[in-house]
């Protein structure tokens, strides 16, 4: 067992002893077997002296425990890194920012304090997963839904605080801004409340989010200025019904129209539910369906005149295969919308789509879906299952071993930029990310890619870096991954999350005043966390004591 660093074996023993006393020995661990447990799956540092490893884990059942908890590590100035169920793979997973750190596992804290459906919204502990609170709804016969990710396994809480996102209506997919209200133990081992939980027995802390003066919950997001116990959310009321439109477009131009017009409709609140885009031209497949890729359920099928021509498109346009396509009709694009609510207003909003498209010479209309609400958890599997508020494991599909992929990785690094939503701004990416991927040799962006639409008002790259069986090669994709987040950042592109090896890269783009962004954080540390306990490193937050020191 490792001991953290800067903290002598006589301390970290006697801190052990304590942390064995608030929760019991059966749920302190310090085993290397157990520790296992808190590796990163995916890491691309796996058994390299710089990968991301736990001394011990502990689990607490309460905030009581966690605060106990916080107070044992400041006593002996221990580490700790706070996880909810440890899920984030392709982010980090369990793994600790600051080697040596001792990983304090909520898992236990699975309890879903309140429902309410009249109100629609939900108060729930780290360790309720999207599984936990489906299964809660359907038990209870409630008419909610929940807006989960792929794959659903992880918390609804730790996905809200990493800024995850999902697939139902726009202000459910943003998970932290669809929350109101958290309790949170802070690096003293107090606990606050925030918004209107300020309140002694407050009656709306899950209703109204701001409470009065400045409103603070963003600071425990993506951060290490405490612990989230509790968190609350806003559910969406069960539709009445669900259409899924596609519309196909012929030129490459289209782009400009397809996106523009796009914004407006989601905008407008015309268009309900996960925008979604793919190329059949370009081989290039919709976020919302990849695993029916990767299952060998749709394709692209593609002749070898069809293959000839896209190897010698520039940013996957030539006028040859433009024209191929117009020819074949295979579209350019297509641009799949979808639309939640009563069965006339969704015909009505799909009808205004229509309108708003007609005028692009070329452009065809298409309904996938119309689906009558509520439909069963089986029902659900015949289509991409978040989209109907309904946690799976399917995602895993991406990557695996199949007849379409007869050589899966060992996991997979996720490079997600963010970038305006525009056209522009997808033509742009792929030719800048494209030429640097291809020149550091990294497996990014060598067809042309396509973003997702989770956040409104921009989109965001979601792209794998594979990990494999061979440092060497791990060891290059993880700095050519460095060099493309240094490439985003001089074209005003960051990314919008990351595991803790990229972490200080990400950062170090938000560059703006000489970092000032970064020095108010630190200065925050200081303040509220002056020994550094928590979570140390995390999104390059590090306390004074290890600023500037090798670790």
């Amino acid at each position: 067992m490792a001991v953290p660093p800067g903290v002598s074996p006589a301390d970290f023993a006697a801190a052990l002893a304590e942390f064995g006393r608030i929760v019991g020995k059966e749920w302190l661990f310090t085993s290397d077997e157990d520790l296992d447990l808190y590796r990163d799956s995916y890491s691309p540092l796996a058994g390299e002296p710089d990968e991301r490893v736990a001394s011990a884990a502990v689990a607490p059942k309460s905030t009581e425990e966690v605060q106990a908890i916080v107070r044992v590590a400041n006593r002996y100035r221990v580490p700790i890194y706070p996880i909810s169920t440890g899920k984030n793979l392709g982010y980090g997973g369990s793994a600790p920012v600051y080697s040596g750190s001792v990983i304090v596992d909520l898992k236990r804290m699975n309890r879903i304090l309140e429902i309410n459906e009249a109100n629609a919204y939900v108060l729930v502990e780290p360790g309720v997963s999207y599984f936990d609170l489906y299964e809660h709804i359907r038990a209870k016969g409630l008419k909610l839904w929940i807006d989960c990710p792929d794959p659903g396994w992880g918390s609804v809480l730790g996905n809200a605080i990493d800024r995850g996102g999902g697939y139902t209506m726009a202000n459910y997919r943003n998970h932290f801004d669809s929350h109101s209200g958290m309790e949170v133990v802070l690096p003293s081992g107090e606990v606050m409340r925030t918004g209107m939980g300020a309140i002694p027995n407050a009656t709306t802390w899950q209703q109204y989010k701001s409470g009065a003066g400045p409103l603070v919950d963003g600071i425990f997001s993506q951060a290490n200025y405490g612990i989230v116990t509790k968190m609350g959310f806003w559910l969406m009321p069960e539709p009445e019904a669900f259409l899924r439109g596609v519309v196909r477009f012929p030129r490459y131009a289209d782009i400009h129209t397809m996106v523009e017009t796009l914004n407006y409709l989601e905008n407008a609140r015309i268009t309900t539910g996960f925008p979604d885009l793919d190329s059949p031209l370009l081989g290039s497949p919709a976020v919302g369906a990849v695993q029916l890729y990767n299952e060998g359920l749709r394709s692209f099928p593609m002749t070898d005149a069809h293959k000839a021509l896209l190897a010698k498109a520039d940013n996957g346009y030539s006028p040859e295969l433009e024209a191929y396509g117009i020819a074949g009709k295979i579209p350019y694009w297509q641009l799949y919308l979808s639309y939640y609510g009563p069965p006339e207003v969704i015909a009505a909003q799909w009808a205004a789509t229509q309108r708003r498209f007609g005028h692009v010479q070329g452009v065809t209309f298409d309904i996938l879906e119309q689906v009558t609400l509520p439909i069963t958890t089986e029902q659900a599997m015949q289509y991409h299952e978040p989209e109907f508020g309904v946690p799976s494991l399917r995602a895993f599909s991406i990557g695996a071993r199949t007849a379409y992929n007869p050589e899966p990785s060992h996991g997979h690094m996720w490079f997600s930029p963010i970038i305006p939503r525009t056209g522009a701004a997808i033509l742009e990416a792929n030719r800048v990310f494209g030429a640097a991927a291809r020149e550091i040799g990294m497996p990014l962006f060598q067809s042309f890619a396509l973003p997702a639409c989770f956040w409104e008002r921009s989109f965001i790259f979601i792209l794998a870096t594979p990990v494999t069986e061979d440092p060497a090669t791990n060891r290059k994709y993880v700095e050519g991954f460095r060099k493309l987040i240094e490439i985003g950042g001089k074209h005003g592109w960051g990314e919008y999350r990351t595991a803790p090896v990229f972490q200080e890269a990400v950062m170090d783009v938000y560059s703006f005043n000489d970092h000032a962004l970064k020095r108010f954080h630190e200065t925050l540390k200081d303040a509220i966390d002056p020994n550094g306990i928590i979570a140390a490193g995390r999104y390059a937050i590090w306390p004074k004591h290890l600023r500037g020191k090798p670790r």
